[in-house]
């Protein structure tokens, strides 16, 4: 069974750096594409960053591209999401979500996702 547990969050400061880990439990991990998701209040979640099994596989919401970096450890079956420069709007409850797929790259529809975790909260003070 793949359990999925998030990490780092909380209250920052505009323009701070906070990172993000995702444990995940289980087997296989290499074989899993990863993706982090955020929801903030009152609106829908949504896609944030990916990263498939094959290496160099990466992609990012326009709203974090050149902001946010995700990373995975295989050898520690751990994905993490690095977040510089962070503004208000990215205040948001963060998920990490895991695909299992023959295909080596990932995707940024949810409903893909076979597993996620309970999200940890991020909040940015103006």
């Amino acid at each position: 069974q793949v359990q999925l547990v998030e990490s780092g969050g909380g209250l920052v400061q505009a323009g701070d750096s906070l990172t993000l880990s995702c444990t995940f439990s289980g087997s296989g991990f290499s074989r899993f594409a990863i993706a982090w998701f955020r929801q903030a209040p009152g609106k829908d979640r949504e896609f944030v960053a990916a990263m498939g099994q094959i290496e160099g596989r990466i992609g990012y919401a326009d709203a974090v591209k050149g902001r946010f970096t995700v990373s995975r450890d295989n050898t520690k079956n751990m994905s993490y999401l690095q977040m510089n420069g962070l503004e208000p709007e990215d205040t948001a409850v963060y998920f990490c979500a895991a695909d299992f797929n023959g295909s080596g790259d990932f995707t940024r529809l949810e409903y893909l996702y076979d597993y996620w975790g309970q999200g940890t909260q991020v909040t940015v003070s103006s």
